[in-house]
């Protein structure tokens, strides 16, 4: 071949890988483009109304993932601020992998904290986005995405998520305290206890002490758990002087967003030793840590107010809960507490403000099958519960699931393979290490309709034993 041909060859093929650049270009563009079509103008008409009018100033670039993952970001006035800022960031930049990975995590946060669920699949589109820009070693979009899989309940794709964030980030906890929520909703223990010792060989902080605290409870050492939760939440400004605390983190390295949420789960370990007079102590001292109010903290006042007694100020405080951010799980409490008293149109309408708000879930992606399952098998049809429940155990065969369809099972009258799941939720063998008074209680149930009236006397006296007070105003959930 001659030189001249040889040139006029090389020329073309540069034209070519020229054109394929231009190309590609162009429709990463439109790609982007219509990503960045999606985004709210003017902020999020669902989550802007819930939102104050004046907010703090916004952190620095990453404090949205740190929200995520390490224990909370902020109040939700905050987290819509720092939102509104992401989405003016990437119009800006709409090719940075990490201003996308900051917005979706975002996302994530005013989802949880508002109860906006339409802020879930903007999360998605955004996290995919920043990983399309950066697809290997983008441990800011992987743990996102497991933060989002958590959230929607959607723990095989959290696990996937979370190992390959691990792999490409080693030395970053938060990803290590994320993959221990996934392996938790797919009921493997062992592997969350592995994670949390690699979790703690890299961070000892609070929020470490606090994973670890959960990791406690569900081995059974109930006393070790709330001793260990009672300590992180002595490190928390404010907790002692009851002080209104501010989102910004004090000297101690804590926010008032994560004391809070620390101390709302110290006071549901105090619900479930059968304490609520401590347990509604923890959850106003979490409602005060937080301007504006914390609806965690009402939802757990609610049940604790509801087993001591104070039936009217429970009411008040889940509908409280319900108003700052709607929640299924809260929304079916608050129906049972209606039923418990009596009140059964109240109950009804409240179970149909469930069904509708699983259903809102379901439409942006978000798993709510245990409180359908719950509130089919108490309220509705069983046999739904049922169907609602294999599939779950079929897709995250945990404690929770296994629990929930055995009784399911039971309600629609097939006690002898209630029987199976009832074992495999309190089963040491399995994991099933946790003392729960709803598990003793529903395995009691169980054995004696199929005539082990032994072994069921038994377990309903270990439940009564471990808290007297959980299906008190039918606040056991």
């Amino acid at each position: 071949m001659s030189v001249e041909n040889e040139e006029r060859l090389a020329r073309a093929a540069r034209g070519r890988l020229r054109g394929r650049q231009v190309v590609g270009a162009v429709v990463g563009c439109f790609a982007l483009g219509g990503v960045l079509t999606l985004l709210p103008l003017g902020g999020d008409e669902d989550g802007g109304r819930r939102e104050a009018r004046v907010v703090g100033a916004a952190g620095a670039q990453g404090q949205a993932s740190a929200g995520v993952t390490g224990g909370g970001l902020g109040t939700p006035a905050e987290v819509g601020a720092r939102v509104r800022e992401g989405e003016a960031r990437v119009r800006e930049r709409p090719r940075d992998h990490a201003a996308w990975a900051d917005l979706g995590a975002a996302y994530v946060e005013r989802g949880r904290r508002t109860g906006v669920v339409t802020d879930y699949p903007r999360a998605e589109r955004a996290l995919r986005t920043s990983l399309r820009l950066r697809p290997h070693g983008n441990a800011d979009a992987l743990e996102g995405l497991t933060a989002l899989a958590n959230t929607r309940r959607d723990f095989r794709s959290a696990k996937r998520w979370g190992e390959e964030a691990v792999r490409v980030a080693p030395k970053r906890w938060t990803s290590y305290a994320l993959l221990m929520d996934a392996y938790d909703g797919l009921g493997r223990y062992e592997a969350v206890r592995g994670t949390l010792e690699k979790l703690l060989a890299l961070h000892s902080g609070p929020a470490a002490r606090a994973r670890a605290a959960q990791v406690y409870w569900d081995q059974g050492r109930r006393e070790d758990a709330a001793a260990a939760l009672a300590d992180v939440v002595a490190s928390v400004p404010g907790t002692r002087s009851g002080a209104r605390g501010q989102a910004g983190r004090g000297t101690s390295g804590v926010t008032a967003v994560e004391g809070a949420a620390w101390s709302v789960r110290a006071g549901d370990l105090a619900w479930e030793r059968g304490e609520p007079e401590q347990s509604l102590r923890y959850c106003e001292v979490a409602g005060r840590l937080v301007a504006g109010g914390e609806p965690d903290a009402d939802a757990c006042r609610g049940r604790a107010l509801a087993a001591l007694g104070r039936t009217a100020q429970g009411v008040r405080a889940y509908r409280a809960a319900l108003s700052r951010r709607p929640s299924a799980q809260v929304a079916l409490r608050l129906g049972e507490l209606y039923e418990s008293l009596g009140r059964a149109k109240a109950a009804r309408k409240q179970y149909g403000v469930v069904r509708a708000l699983v259903a809102r879930s379901a439409a942006a992606g978000v798993n709510e099958s245990l409180v359908l399952g719950a509130l089919e098998a108490d309220h509705g049809d069983p046999e739904v519960a049922v169907r609602v429940l294999r599939a779950e155990w079929e897709r995250q065969p945990g404690l929770r699931v296994a629990d929930a369809l055995g009784w399911a099972l039971h309600r629609a009258g097939e006690d002898a393979e209630a029987l199976g799941f009832a074992r495999r939720a309190t089963d040491r063998a399995r994991g099933g290490e946790v003392r729960s008074a709803a598990y003793a209680y529903h395995r009691g149930v169980i054995e004696r309709a199929v005539g082990l009236e032994a072994a069921g006397r038994r377990h309903l006296e270990e439940a009564r034993r471990l808290n007297p007070y959980f299906a008190v105003g039918g606040v056991g959930a």
